[in-house]
């Protein structure tokens, strides 16, 4: 694999480098061998920089990479990664592009849409809600005039003499000001979340209004407008404020975490195909975003697959708007257990009427022959895909922190994973030894 990622690497045409120009007389490493270097120790399950540094003495495939005389430092490969998000980004789209190429990528064909919870660097003990900060401001802002007190005593307290009390007050004064800022910043996310709230509360209630109007029966509870105040359980992260607590695994747990989202090939190449990250605890929203991820010139777009949770009937119809691709995501939930009656052939549901909901047109469609076929590609393809960067490659917890450096990192992580599997796609269609070049030519 690693010829395989250095010719390629070597073979795209890159514009987007940079590189160290800070004149100092630090070693200046080829922008080629910084990627392929990358690549291949994200692909085989190394990524801390440190980690990649010592491979550059020891393993024989990383000192290819680096020609054998060069070992970038930690920092060195740390910057370089950080610096080259646009690279990275560029690589993504020119390496499906070769895979088309290659004759392993279908130019028109369907995507399948997936997130996984993938841990911050960050520790969720390093948090606090919005009612704790509350709470301890307060006890702060008690201890801070306790403390002046004591200064102002001080003089006629001798047992005061072995408190630091101005150390002590700059201590509590630093804790109060990141806890308002922490405060400030949930009341900020709320706000935003609470805008777009208040539009779809309106939207509800003028189409009930409009329904009762023109006599129609309303059915369904009334809608309740936004809370005026953030959740006394919203939380703020210190160590990455932009990170957020997520239900992990089976849902019984929670971790600090970002969520990272991935459209994956259903023609057979299971190549990740656009990549999305996010900070939204569910997949609600992700649809959408995730989908116009997919670059035109790497993949038509014919059909979309995805769970429940990214159902919303207002990005379904965004979806489809303009003859874009047809949506097939479960409405509800869906149990493994298939019964009898599930195993015999039906006829297909009859087409719901021109009026219906996205809901009922979404039931029906899945209850085809043709739909239920369609639908069960989607755990065929992308959760293989999170099961591979996560126990082959071992990727579980972001190294950098911040939601832009995070992106970049799940970029850099998925263009490993193509990588990796371009490899094995191209062995089992060529010769035993594939060159990318003499592939190519061919």
């Amino acid at each position: 694999m690693v010829h395989f990622i250095v010719e390629a690497v070597e073979q795209l045409p890159l514009h987007g480098f940079q590189v160290n120009v800070r004149g100092t007389g630090s070693a200046q490493y080829p922008p080629t061998m910084m990627l392929s270097l990358l690549i291949y120790c994200y692909a085989t399950g190394r990524m801390g920089s440190r980690q990649i540094e010592a491979a550059t003495h020891t393993d024989v495939a990383v000192r290819y990479i680096c020609g054998g005389d060069h070992h970038p430092d930690h920092d060195t490969i740390c910057t370089f990664r950080r610096q080259n998000g646009p690279l990275f980004e560029e690589s993504f789209v020119k390496v499906l592009a070769y895979a088309q190429e290659l004759g392993v990528l279908k130019k028109r064909g369907g995507v399948s849409i997936d997130g996984t919870k993938i841990a911050a660097n960050a520790s969720k003990h390093s948090a606090v809600s919005y009612g704790r900060a509350g709470e301890m401001i307060e006890e702060l802002e008690k201890e801070v005039q306790e403390l002046m007190a004591l200064a102002e005593s001080a003089d006629r307290a001798p047992e005061t003499a072995q408190l630091e009390v101005p150390a002590e007050l700059a201590r509590r004064k630093d804790r109060q000001a990141k806890l308002e800022i922490a405060k400030r910043e949930i009341e900020s996310r709320f706000e935003e979340r609470r805008k777009g709230r208040q539009a779809e509360y309106e939207a509800k209630r003028a189409a009930r209004d409009t329904q009762r109007t023109q006599g129609e029966r309303v059915r369904g509870r009334e809608p309740q407008p936004p809370p005026s105040q953030p959740d006394g359980k919203a939380q703020y992260n210190f160590t990455d404020p932009e990170s957020r607590i997520m239900k992990a695994g089976s849902g019984e747990h929670f971790e600090q975490a970002y969520n990272a989202q991935a459209a994956v090939d259903t023609e057979g190449s299971l190549l990740v195909l656009g990549v999305e990250l996010t900070h939204a605890p569910n997949d609600k929203e992700q649809l959408v975003p995730t989908l116009q991820s997919v670059s035109p010139a790497v993949r038509e777009v014919t059909e979309v697959l995805a769970d429940s949770g990214y159902f919303s009937e207002a990005a379904v119809a965004k979806v489809e708007s303009g003859g874009g691709p047809t949506v097939y995501a479960a409405v509800e939930k869906q149990g493994h257990h298939r019964s009898v009656s599930d195993l015999l052939e039906k006829a297909d549901p009859p087409l719901p009427p021109e009026n219906a909901t996205w809901t009922e047109k979404m039931r029906q469609r899945l209850r085809t022959a043709a739909g239920k076929a369609k639908y069960a590609l989607r755990k065929q393809t992308v959760e293989p895909v999170f099961g591979i960067i996560k126990s082959v490659m071992g990727f579980r917890q972001f190294l950098l922190r911040g939601h832009s450096k995070v992106s970049l990192e799940w970029t850099l992580v998925t263009l490993a994973y193509n990588f990796k599997r371009l490899f094995r796609l191209v062995r089992m269609t060529r010769s035993p030894n594939p060159g990318l070049s003499m592939a190519l030519a061919s």
